[in-house]
């Protein structure tokens, strides 16, 4: 009970809520994707089954991923590949249809839980970073966040549709938790205990001059994918219009 009551738990818990919704946006989309050539029945059933399977799934992967994360350096490659997710948030990706429409309850079902599989590592890991060790907040956060994608995927979708800094705030948040993680790593604590002395620690924590480096960091790492994600994504965008400017362009006689 001491925990909920405390400000870090409620932090927690949003980072959890937020990563999550961000995050979940395209798991959403291969629910509706694979269910769509169903009768409207078996639609509902197929969303129902399939995303409860995959949140059973994740959850236990996710498990698994907390503990995980307390080992050497893991927490280092975690956090490396959170600033790759958040970077990749940014950048606007080409519509595929590679996501076949199922015409069968059971293969509908499939699909999706395989999808959602596959799609999903990057909420394992923002979500098993974000809860910080703690079962409880992990648990909680995930029961909050994943009916609210579940049944308010169009919603999402049509969300970050029309609001685009949704994503940039996600990112952003994606890039904080990157942040803080990386300096909580085993290795990266024993380093600074050893060679930095301007970190002091308070227990575990690290702080700097008197702030949470942890925070500091956090910080650093939201502006880092920000910038980083919106420097692609123009640059992306300047491609693709040199692109449609050469095939507009009438050949040279």
């Amino acid at each position: 009970m001491e925990e909920v009551m405390s400000q870090a738990f409620w932090i927690g818990l949003a980072k959890i809520i937020g990563v999550n919704i961000v995050l979940s946006g395209d798991n959403a989309v291969v629910i509706a994707l694979a269910a769509r050539s169903l009768p409207a029945k078996q639609q509902k059933l197929a969303i129902l089954w399939g995303a409860g399977a995959a949140v059973i799934l994740r959850i236990i992967l996710t498990f698994f991923a907390v503990a995980l994360l307390a080992l050497p350096w893991l927490k280092i490659v975690g956090s490396l590949l959170l600033f790759w997710i958040g970077i990749k948030l940014l950048v606007p990706e080409e519509p595929g249809d590679d996501v076949q429409a199922s015409d069968s309850l059971m293969t509908a079902i499939k699909t999706i839980l395989i999808a959602d599989l596959v799609m999903s590592l990057d909420n394992v890991i923002a979500v098993a970073a974000a809860a910080g060790g703690s079962f409880m907040l992990l648990v909680l956060g995930l029961a909050i966040s994943i009916p609210l994608v579940v049944f308010g995927a169009a919603l999402l979708v049509k969300a970050m549709e029309r609001f685009p800094v949704i994503i940039t705030l996600g990112a952003a948040l994606i890039g904080m938790v990157a942040g803080e993680m990386i300096v909580t790593d085993p290795v990266v604590i024993g380093w600074m205990k050893d060679h930095v002395a301007a970190v002091q620690f308070d227990g575990e924590k690290p702080k700097l001059m008197g702030l949470s480096l942890e925070i500091i960091c956090g910080a650093i790492g939201a502006v880092i994918v920000v910038v980083w994600g919106q420097w692609l994504a123009k640059r992306q965008a300047t491609r693709a219009e040199a692109a449609a400017a050469n095939e507009a362009s009438p050949p040279n006689s």
